[in-house]
């Protein structure tokens, strides 16, 4: 009876799982669907991704032209490396001036990773959709709590495997909610690939913190001067940078050309990439 009743059990969530599974066949988007400026967006961000050979790199890609095929808040990467079981994680953002927040609660939980990597393969290697704000081991938690704050409530999370089905990394979009529907998953498909490689070999350029010493000038920075250059990191204008710092525009504007001559740049793209490599941003 007890064995009946386990074999019926079984079968049941074998139907869900081809049904399932049907469905998402389903939804698959069909190439042809994306239109031309789509197509064109996505030659440009995997050209782009061959160009990333350091964290900035990343950054710089992820959180600029890749916006324009997944838009996101947040950006996660796992990284499992050789025989580590550990994942390498890293966060990138510019809605937050320190993104490592989201690092750090993701590390704290180890069950966010396991829950979300389990259930991609249960989708056999599709990307996973959840609302942050659901309180399963799936979405919930501190981490879906923190990323509720800033309004990125709907996940995507989806990666690479190796020839054993093992996960090899993994990525989680977190975005404003209904942003992501069947066009943007087949998308997340189609760079992941290329986003992998970005990264890992961001990774491997990346030169250890304890044998890296930062440039004279980005030493000289003071911690005025960071602040501001974090703020035009995340896009803001001296206007902008003044009102959040309760000063005028004219004293950042003042602070913005320490900050080039200091690093000796002629613009801020360029103080911004020299910060970056130097990792003083938190970002």
């Amino acid at each position: 009876m007890a064995l009946s009743m386990h074999h019926q059990e079984e079968a049941a969530g074998g139907a869900e799982d081809a049904q399932e599974y049907a469905e998402q066949e389903r939804q698959r988007v069909n190439p042809s669907m994306l239109d031309a400026l789509q197509l064109e967006s996505l030659v440009l961000n995997l050209d782009a991704s061959l160009r990333v050979h350091a964290r900035s790199h990343f950054f710089m890609w992820t959180q600029g032209l890749l916006q324009s095929l997944v838009p996101h808040d947040v950006l996660i990467c796992a990284l499992r490396g050789g025989d580590r079981p550990a994942l390498r994680v890293d966060s990138f953002s510019t809605v937050v001036t320190d993104a490592s927040i989201f690092t750090d609660l993701f590390l704290h939980d180890p069950s966010v990773a396991a829950a979300r990597i389990n259930e991609w393969k249960r989708r056999h290697y599709r990307p996973v959709v959840c609302e942050a704000a659901r309180t399963s081991a799936l979405c919930g938690g501190a981490l879906a709590r923190q990323l509720e704050q800033i309004g990125a409530t709907q996940i995507i999370a989806h990666g690479g495997h190796d020839t054993d089905g093992e996960v090899t990394g993994i990525f989680i979009f977190a975005c404003r909610s209904g942003r992501i529907g069947p066009t943007q998953m087949y998308i997340v498909q189609l760079v992941a690939p290329f986003l992998y490689a970005a990264w890992v070999r961001s990774r491997m350029e990346q030169t250890p913190a304890a044998d890296r010493a930062a440039p004279a000038g980005v030493r000289a920075l003071t911690a005025r001067e960071q602040e501001i250059l974090r703020w035009i990191c995340l896009g803001k204008s001296n206007n902008e940078v003044g009102s959040i710092l309760k000063i005028s525009p004219l004293t950042v504007k003042n602070h913005v050309q320490k900050i080039l001559r200091k690093l000796n740049v002629v613009n801020r793209t360029q103080a911004v990439g020299k910060a970056l490599d130097a990792r003083i941003l938190g970002l």
